[in-house]
């Protein structure tokens, strides 16, 4: 690890990465090289998680494909120089605002979205002039193995790598002096993260997860909220930083919604979707067995059933929960959908308002009053009104979390300026001076005071 980081720290030194054209030609080579791969990262998803051929392109290389498109687009405009305003002080000089990278960069990617995740990262950090080390997860080896090998193919290591290994790699790529971390993954690894690179005072963007409620008020459309539901929850089995972690839904619909649900659950999933070969599985025995332990708490109304010989665990929703339980204590990353009723809005925004900010938040309710005062209410890293997960399909929404969710944001224009340092120059006259700044002037301080005062 450490030659390696001292590799790509001396390349990068050489000034190779700075020109428009440069960051161009990556990122148009992060593209073929999906296009060259797709069939194997396709199958890698398969084996390690059972995604379909569909979700995996969707929610893995159609994600990053667009980022790629949005990068190569505005890139040059995100590229130069900007121009700020020049105060009375400054008079005579030009100031502007230099875009610089930072250098190497660690890229710490969870097991979930093992390829979105480790790669969209790398887009805004290639695109702003950087070298990048990739760690994917050890919990998805195969997607690791492919990685790598398709980085290898078409990057040369001092411009990008891959080191493959578990914590013991990352524990010691932490020690390297790195320009900058990005960590994707739970709350715990994160604060473990943030540590070691604080030692160094490292810059850090932290994309973790927490408890991402869906408030569905009595003037939702029911239907449409029920299946907006289904599909941002239990898409990759629940495995998703931003799934709906519990659902608070007003007892007026409450039984309606639940009916939805289930019509929903069916026709995505089939009524028995232990069976369905394009069901997703839990990632692997420990966080099968943390997950079905939720379901001895309150009652089942949907689901329930497990196969614990795939490692599956059907789409389930459960009532009668409370938040002492365990299951609204932590974060579920799985298809289990905790169900909470209540009879005022201002209940939900006081409960949720008490609780660790969350990634994401979902509304669903057609009056605008009550939509701004949700979303002002409360603090979240971001969410939809009326829908669920769409908003991190937007390149010009910037992603990210606040507080316990995460530090720092990407996606887009995001990104660009995640990698980015910004550097503040003021360019001077020589054509004339300004004494007033100066020791002894005698108009100095009546200066001062008039245009600073």
């Amino acid at each position: 690890m450490k030659s390696l980081v001292k590799l790509q720290k001396d390349w990068f030194k050489e000034g190779h990465t700075k020109s428009y054209e440069f960051r161009k030609e990556q990122l148009i080579k992060l593209r073929k090289m999906l296009d060259t791969f797709e069939e194997p990262i396709l199958k890698a998803l398969k084996f390690d998680l059972n995604k379909s051929e569909y979700e995996a392109y969707t929610a893995e290389i159609a994600f990053l494909k667009m980022e790629i498109k949005d990068h190569l687009k505005n890139l040059k405009s995100w590229m130069a120089p900007r121009d700020v305003k020049t105060p009375l002080t400054h008079t005579g000089s030009k100031n502007y605002i230099v875009k610089e990278p930072y250098g190497t960069v660690l890229v710490i990617a969870p097991w979930n979205y093992p390829v979105q995740l480790a790669l969209a990262p790398v887009i805004g950090a290639i695109a702003s002039g950087n070298t990048v080390i990739i760690k994917p997860s050890e919990l998805t080896p195969t997607v690791s193995w492919v990685i790598k090998r398709m980085v290898e193919q078409y990057f040369p290591s001092h411009l990008i790598a891959v080191a493959e290994g578990g914590k013991e790699v990352t524990q010691e790529l932490l020690e390297q002096p790195l320009d900058y971390v990005f960590f994707t993954g739970s709350v715990p690894v994160g604060r473990e993260v943030m540590k070691k690179a604080g030692e160094q005072l490292i810059p850090v963007t932290l994309e973790l997860g927490g408890k991402s409620p869906a408030i569905v008020h009595k003037d939702a459309s029911i239907d449409l909220a029920a299946k907006r539901i289904v599909w941002g929850k239990f898409l990759n089995a629940g495995q998703t930083c931003i799934a709906p972690d519990y659902l608070y839904v007003h007892h007026e619909i409450k039984a309606d919604l639940v009916k939805a649900i289930q019509k929903y659950i069916y026709e995505f999933y089939g009524e028995h979707s232990l069976l369905n070969e394009d069901y997703v599985k839990i990632v692997n025995r420990k966080h099968f067995d943390r997950i079905s332990s939720f379901l001895d708490e309150g009652q089942i109304l949907i689901g329930g059933r497990v196969d614990s010989k795939k490692l599956r665990i059907e789409p389930t929703l459960i009532d009668q929960v409370t938040w002492t339980d365990k299951v609204m204590s932590e974060e579920i990353f799985g298809p289990v959908l905790p169900v909470l009723t209540y009879d005022q809005l201002d209940e939900v925004i006081e409960q949720v308002g008490s609780q660790p900010k969350p990634l994401a938040l979902y509304y669903f309710g057609e009056n605008e009053e009550d939509q701004q005062k949700v979303t002002e209410s409360l603090s979240f890293g971001g969410g939809c009104i009326n829908d669920t997960l769409y908003h991190i399909l937007n390149p010009h929404l910037p992603f990210g979390g606040v507080g316990s969710s995460g530090i720092g944001s990407y996606h887009g224009k995001a990104s660009f300026a995640t990698f980015t340092h910004e550097k503040g120059i003021t360019k001077q006259t020589t054509k004339f001076d300004q004494n007033f700044r100066y020791p002894g002037s005698q108009l100095g301080l009546k200066v001062i005071k008039k245009v600073l005062g």
